[in-house]
């Protein structure tokens, strides 16, 4: 192999966006990637049948429109989005349920009593919701650009990330939408950060809709591929990095790995007090993943949840906030939280004509072997009796399993760490330019660091503007709009 300017290391959305940056930048990139697939948490695979294609791990892609790395590589010009009107639903006992709707006045009145108090909690972060994902999507030790933005995100996750949670509500169906969203994060319910997290995917919900990738989620990742390609960049897989020592020359090395398997690739360079920092870094709770193949869609007693492209399933906000409470203490819930997607109700690519594909994933405590399917099952068969005659087929990984798909996520831990207050503001360290390490040349650009888990790219794009600053003296953002590169000369 030759030499190149920049090496990557993980073919992820966050690898894949550091290299296209880079690449935009004019230097020559090659990103190694130790799956025979790319994309990561972002591929799309048949895990059940054939012609079934399901998401291996992300599925609803809110920061699709909202991270300012997709914005400016302009990624919606580049492939086909479905945006449900029902951007969310939460199943309610009884045939209830609550529905979140991108129009937030629709919202408002589906929610009765509770909608006036709902409206005036989320009014202020979606007509920001562009400033809020600004706000949150790059370290937090800085000025926020906009004061008012994030005093009005700060005072909203204050209430609802405390026991003030249900102090504006008198009703179950609000509160419970708002913490079936917040448990995103796998954290104890509820907290400052979950309830941060959960504002501010709401927030994009009744902004611009949480979208679904027509072909998967593997075509945000093909459309990143294609691009790196056409700027003369190159994608070797099945090719596992131990050391940095394996790699090629260059001048710029970014690894889109977890800090614990960055202290082992880096074993020999890595200084003493960098590596104890990064040994502190702690991993959080497991997913454990369900996907099922359908003969029809699922037969929820509400008919307005057909609706949704995604649904929380669990109960009340008490009964999903004690399931995620036991699951952070180590323990299996008895009636789980379930995240479910229902892309194919959407997209007729993801199934056969007349079938369908079911993606869910439930928290178990980290390193699980608990096969979470007759769980799953029953949670979604309370809101939809019948749904088990509907399968055809099931594929189920434990934590496990998850763990062994992709390294970054330790112990089945999706968000490549827990992503708690302190390993906010330290991710993976304390530092204002947390992407760069006392290597030289050297950078991080997985989940692990600022901003955190979530397909928006940022962390690549950040680590790519950090090297591009410190490696070759350049400030200014390459142009990443989708356009032909120049041949023969200047890009």
């Amino acid at each position: 192999m030759g030499e190149v300017d920049a090496t990557v290391v993980g073919a992820g959305p966050n690898g894949l966006a550091a290299a296209v940056t880079l690449a935009r930048a004019g230097l020559k990139v090659r990103v190694f990637e130790r799956a025979t697939q790319v994309g990561g948490g972002s591929a799309t695979k048949e895990l059940t049948l054939p012609g079934f294609a399901h998401d291996v791990c992300s599925a609803i892609h809110p920061m699709a429109f909202e991270s300012r790395f997709f914005r400016e590589f302009g990624l919606t010009e580049r492939m086909r989005f479905v945006t449900p009107e029902l951007s969310f639903a939460h199943p309610l006992d009884g045939g209830r349920a609550g529905l979140a709707y991108r129009d937030l006045a629709r919202t408002r009145e589906a929610l009765g009593r509770d909608g006036r108090a709902y409206e005036s909690l989320l009014r202020p972060l979606v007509e920001r919701a562009g400033r809020v994902a600004d706000f949150t999507g790059s370290t937090l030790l800085r000025v926020p650009p906009d004061p008012i933005t994030a005093i009005a995100f700060g005072l909203a996750s204050l209430e609802q990330g405390s026991p003030l949670w249900q102090r504006r509500f008198s009703e179950d169906a609000a509160p419970a939408m708002l913490t079936g969203v917040a448990a995103h994060t796998i954290l104890p319910q509820p907290s400052l950060v979950g309830a941060g997290a959960g504002l501010a995917l709401t927030a994009y919900a009744h902004a611009r809709g949480w979208p679904v990738p027509i072909g998967g989620s593997q075509s945000i990742i093909d459309a990143m591929v294609e691009d790196l390609r056409a700027y003369g960049g190159e994608v070797i897989t099945g090719h596992d990095v131990a050391s940095l020592e394996e790699l090629p020359p260059s001048r710029v090395t970014l690894l889109d790995v977890t800090p614990r398997a960055f202290t082992r690739i880096a074993s020999r360079t890595i200084p003493t007090r960098y590596r104890r920092a990064l040994e502190r870094f702690r991993y959080g709770a497991g997913s454990a993943k369900v996907d099922f193949a359908l003969s029809e869609p699922v037969p929820w007693t509400n008919p307005a949840l057909r609706e949704a492209g995604t649904l929380h399933v669990g109960g009340t906000r008490e009964e999903v906030a004690a399931s995620e409470n036991a699951v952070t203490k180590g323990r299996l819930s008895e009636s789980p939280y379930v995240l479910v997607a229902q892309q194919s109700l959407f997209d007729d690519s993801r199934a056969p004509a007349g079938r369908h594909t079911l993606w869910t994933y439930t928290h178990v405590p980290a390193d699980s072997t608990a096969d979470r399917r007759e769980a799953v099952i029953r949670q979604i068969e309370r809101f939809a009796p019948g749904f088990r005659d509907t399968i055809l087929a099931v594929s189920s990984r434990t934590a496990v399993d998850v763990a062994r798909h992709n390294p970054n996520y330790v112990g089945g831990d999706i968000a490549s760490g827990a992503p708690s207050l302190l390993q906010l503001v330290r991710r993976p360290v304390l530092s204002p330019d947390p992407w760069r390490t006392p290597i030289p040349g050297v950078y991080l650009c997985s989940a692990s660091v600022t901003p955190g888990p979530g397909v928006h790219g940022l962390v690549g794009w950040h680590a790519a503007l950090s090297a591009l600053r410190h490696e070759f003296g350049t400030r200014a953002l390459p142009d990443l709009s989708p356009r032909e590169p120049v041949r023969g000369g200047t890009r």
